[in-house]
C-alpha cells in the first residue's frame, strides 16, 4: 500500500480562489476592503523573503497590503508604539508581527500589545482562551491549516470519536492544533520530543500531526497502517555534494508505505500557512464590520 498524497498546495491554491471571492464581494456590498500589515524588525533574510511573500500575496487577495521594515536595533518602546498606532488605524484589520524578534525585544510583550481582534497569527493569549474555551477565535495560521486539510480528506462528522496524536506542544501548532482537533471530537493525546514509548503512542493514531522541529524523527514504526498523517516540520537537512534539501518530522518515504494518506514536504503544509493567514485577515475585516465571516472559529 502506497498512501495518498495530499496536496496542500493545490488546496491552498483554491482557497485563496476563494478568499479572493469574498474581498470583492465585501467591497461590492460593504464597501469593506481588509488590511493587513506586516511588521519586520532587522534584515533576517528568511524573514525577509516571507515577508515579501506574504505582502504579494495580500495584494493578490485585494487586500490593502503594507509593510513596516524597522532597523535591527530598534527598541522595544518603539515597536510598541507602532503596534499602537496599528491598533487604533481602523483601515488595518490585520497585525502581523514577523518572528523571531532581536534579542533585544521581548517577543510575548510584543504579542500581548496587539490587538486580540487583529493578531492574524493567533498568538495572543486571549485568542488561545478563545480557542479552548469554544469561542470565536483567531487561531494560528498552521493548524488552520491543517484542520482544513483534516476536515477536507474526512468529510463532516468524519473525525468524530477518532485517535489523534499531536506531537509537539508549542503555542504556535500543538496545542492549538489539539483544541482544533477536540473541537472536531477526536479523542487527542499531546507528546513531545521528551515521551517515553513516543513510537508506541504515535502508532494508536488514525491521525498523527508531527510539530517537533526535528527531521525524520518520526520513522515507519510511529506509523499505523492507514492513518492520516500530517508533517508540519519544515528542516534543511544535508543533501550531499554541498546541496540541502527540506524535510519533514517524519522519514516521509518509510511512512508512505505504511499511512493511508500523508503530507509531503514541500508542498504539504506550507502553502497552507500562507493561505490561512489571509483567511484569518479576511475574518479580520468581516469581525470589525460587523458581517458574518465565512471561516470564523
Amino acid at each position: 500500500m502506497t498512501a495518498d498524497i495530499i496536496d496542500g498546495k493545490a488546496f491552498a491554491m483554491g482557497l485563496r480562489e476563494m478568499v479572493a471571492q469574498q474581498t470583492s464581494q465585501l467591497k461590492a456590498r460593504h464597501g469593506l476592503v481588509p488590511g493587513l500589515t506586516v511588521v519586520i524588525v532587522g534584515e533576517d533574510p528568511a524573514s525577509q523573503i516571507y515577508v515579501r511573500n506574504k505582502g504579494k500575496i495580500a495584494a493578490e487577495m485585494g487586500f490593502l497590503s503594507d509593510t513596516i521594515r524597522l532597523a535591527a536595533d530598534t527598541g522595544q518602546a518603539r515597536l510598541l508604539e507602532v503596534i499602537a498606532d496599528l491598533n487604533g488605524d481602523p483601515a488595518v484589520h490585520g497585525i502581523l508581527v514577523q518572528l523571531p524578534l532581536p534579542a533585544q525585544i521581548d517577543e510575548g510583550a510584543i504579542i500581548l500589545a496587539i490587538d486580540p481582534n487583529k493578531d492574524v497569527d493567533g498568538l495572543h493569549p486571549i485568542n488561545a482562551g478563545r480557542l479552548a474555551s469554544g469561542q470565536n477565535a483567531m487561531v494560528p495560521c498552521t493548524p488552520l491549516g491543517c484542520s482544513m486539510l483534516l476536515a477536507d480528506r474526512f468529510g463532516a462528522g468524519g473525525m468524530i470519536g477518532v485517535r489523534a496524536v499531536m506531537v509537539g506542544r508549542s503555542n504556535l501548532v500543538g496545542k492549538p492544533m489539539a483544541q482544533l482537533l477536540l473541537a472536531e471530537h477526536c479523542t487527542v493525546t499531546i507528546a513531545h520530543s521528551r515521551t517515553r514509548d513516543l513510537p508506541e503512542i504515535c502508532r494508536q493514531a488514525d491521525i498523527l500531526v508531527a510539530a517537533v522541529g526535528r527531521p525524520e524523527m518520526l520513522g515507519a514504526d510511529c506509523i499505523k497502517p492507514g492513518a492520516v498523517v500530517i508533517d508540519v516540520g519544515m528542516n534543511r537537512i544535508d543533501a550531499g555534494d554541498g546541496k540541502t534539501r527540506l524535510a519533514g518530522d517524519v522519514d516521509f518515504q518509510a511512512a508512505k508505505e505504511i499511512a493511508g494518506a500523508i503530507t509531503p514536504v514541500p508542498g504539504g503544509v506550507g502553502p497552507m500557512t500562507i493561505a490561512c493567514l489571509m483567511v484569518n485577515t479576511i475574518t479580520a475585516a468581516c469581525w470589525a464590520g460587523g458581517i458574518d465571516a465565512a471561516w470564523s472559529k
